[in-house]
């Protein structure tokens, strides 16, 4: 099972310039996401994990965690070093943090 992390920790992670990829559907990430985020709908990694880079630690975050979890433990289990972010973009937001408009990149 992948690791799994706090909005606090991700924040600290973020200053480090970690790789945050988010899992929310595209209306949910046009609402308001981490800044930088990638944005990979979770019904579609298996077909885009080439965008993803290997040899980094990745940050994946959704809407509260649930579908994180999922997302890390598929990526986990195809390779990669993945953590899930426990609260996702909902606990952020509560957090104070500012969420980022800006299209996916």
């Amino acid at each position: 099972m992948p690791a799994e992390i706090t909005v606090d920790e991700l924040a600290a992670a973020l200053d480090e310039g970690v790789w945050v990829l988010d899992v929310r559907e595209v209306e949910e990430f046009e609402a308001g996401h981490v800044p930088n985020a990638l944005h990979i709908p979770l019904s579609t990694i298996p077909e885009n994990t080439h965008l993803i880079v290997e040899h980094e630690t990745l940050y994946v975050i959704c809407k509260a965690g649930g579908r994180s979890m999922k997302a890390a433990t598929y990526l986990e289990a195809e390779g990669y070093t993945v953590v899930s972010v426990a609260g996702g973009t909902d606990g952020w937001a509560a957090s104070g943090r500012d969420l980022s408009f800006d299209p996916s990149i």
